[in-house]
């Protein structure tokens, strides 16, 4: 019985992915060449920067994309290092979208979803195409979010689990470390906190918790962007440097008001899920309007710190 339980989670999320894959997929039919093209006439300020990463990122569903591609504008000249701050600044507010939209509890659309992408499919154009991904990478995390959510209960009731849970809701710490490695490993934040919304719902986690989880897994999306700057030049790598900086710092801030940021969030609403949607989306837009007027001073911070770091 045990095995099952652990081989139907190993599915569940696997599907959760899938549906974040195939979701991804079709979105960057649009051509991200175009958006190359965008990002570099929006970051003559940080404020316009800003609007492009976070409405790329929502289109995109993907954080690190929006970095990934930073990266390479800046390892080919075409783009300054100081003039990233901004798009990742509005990435992190992006990558929120994803969160908003599988909180609401609509899992039984995930079938007709599933339906209408499968005949979108079949059609030989780009943008049934591309719609198709879309409405079948959405039903997938819907229908992965109702096999979670069932999984949580029986799942507790194993020793294992039950102390994982236990070390989880007793420390903050320990939230955003699970947080972090977690996302590391899936590679996808919105991922790590929609299992955690899951875990919340059943009340195996905490709200407390969840939000822990979620700046852990915020800090843990920064490694694609780390890898794809390795080799890239060293104005490259400040642009996966600057990210890292960025959710540290966020986390460090944001470490001591855990309980009034999960307390806040639930007035505001009624499930479980949207409140932890509403947590992520509140942190993400403090953050980054706190560093937006020092965009180009926080650019200088983390040149500097990499400076520090070349003479040792």
């Amino acid at each position: 019985m045990g095995k099952e339980l652990f081989s139907l989670l190993a599915v569940f999320i696997t599907l959760f992915l899938f549906g974040i894959y195939i979701l991804r997929a079709g979105l960057l039919q649009t051509g991200i060449d175009r958006v190359k093209i965008t990002l570099l006439k929006m970051t003559s300020s940080p404020l316009k920067g800003l609007i492009a990463g976070m409405i790329f990122t929502a289109l995109f569903q993907s954080s690190s994309v929006v970095t990934v591609l930073l990266v390479g504008l800046v390892a080919t000249g075409l783009l300054h290092f100081k003039h990233t701050i901004g798009v990742i600044l509005g990435a992190n507010i992006g990558s929120c979208f994803t969160l908003e939209l599988i909180a609401f509890e609509m899992t039984n659309l995930a079938i007709p979803l599933l339906v209408i992408g499968l005949l979108f499919l079949i059609i030989p154009k780009q943008l049934w195409y591309a719609l198709g991904c879309v409405s079948f990478g959405i039903g997938c995390i819907f229908l992965a979010m109702d096999g979670l959510a069932s999984l949580t209960e029986p799942l507790s009731s194993f020793s294992i689990t039950h102390e994982f849970f236990q070390w989880t809701n007793s420390s903050h710490f320990a939230g955003i470390t699970v947080g972090a490695i977690m996302t590391t490993i899936v590679q996808s934040s919105t991922a790590t906190i929609g299992m955690a919304m899951s875990f919340i719902k059943s009340q195996g986690l905490t709200m407390e918790s969840g939000v822990a989880i979620m700046l852990g897994a915020n800090i843990g999306t920064c490694l694609t962007a780390y890898i794809a700057s390795i080799g890239a030049g060293a104005s490259a790598r400040l642009v996966a440097h600057a990210h890292i900086w960025l959710n540290l710092l966020g986390a460090l801030l944001f470490y001591p008001l855990i309980a009034f940021l999960a307390h806040f969030s639930s007035l505001l609403a009624d499930t479980t899920s949207l409140q932890l949607a509403h947590a992520s989306t509140i942190y993400n837009i403090v953050c980054s309007l706190l560093v937006l007027p020092f965009a180009y001073a926080f650019a200088r911070f983390v040149e500097r710190i990499a400076f520090f770091r070349s003479l040792n």
